[in-house]
């Protein structure tokens, strides 16, 4: 099995000891993004709609850097600290996307990553 690691500068640096993402094929895998900005490495937390966006710009920019785009997404998931979000959140979410959505879970989870509220994690496709 061959595969190729994809970093860039477009998102966070990884915070432990894994890539941004590591294509294997035609397959993209994804790790999961949280609301670093990438200029600033500072967290974006003004709300979370605003959080979720940065979490996709994340997402968006490490796919391009594997060239690849949302239409390429086959699979989400979604880790999130308070499903009363989820609404908000999953609106934020579509917005990234114009047809032929992606399989999805969403989990509501006890912590995650640096005291975020969301964080999404995808699995692509050239």
């Amino acid at each position: 099995m061959e595969k190729q690691i994809i970093n860039t500068n477009n998102a966070p640096a990884p915070i432990g000891p894994y890539n941004q993402a590591v294509q294997s094929g035609n397959l993209l895998f994804v790790s999961g993004q949280i609301a670093i900005n990438p200029e600033t490495n500072q967290l974006v937390l003004d709300d979370i709609k605003t959080e979720t966006h940065q979490v996709m710009k994340n997402l968006k920019g490490i796919l391009t850097a594997a060239g690849m785009d949302f239409n390429n997404v086959l699979k989400t998931t979604i880790f999130i600290m308070n499903m009363n979000d989820f609404a908000q959140i999953n609106e934020v979410y579509g917005s990234y996307f114009t047809s032929d959505f992606p399989a999805r879970e969403t989990v509501q989870v006890a912590a995650l990553p640096k005291g975020v509220n969301v964080e999404i994690s995808v699995i692509a496709s050239k």
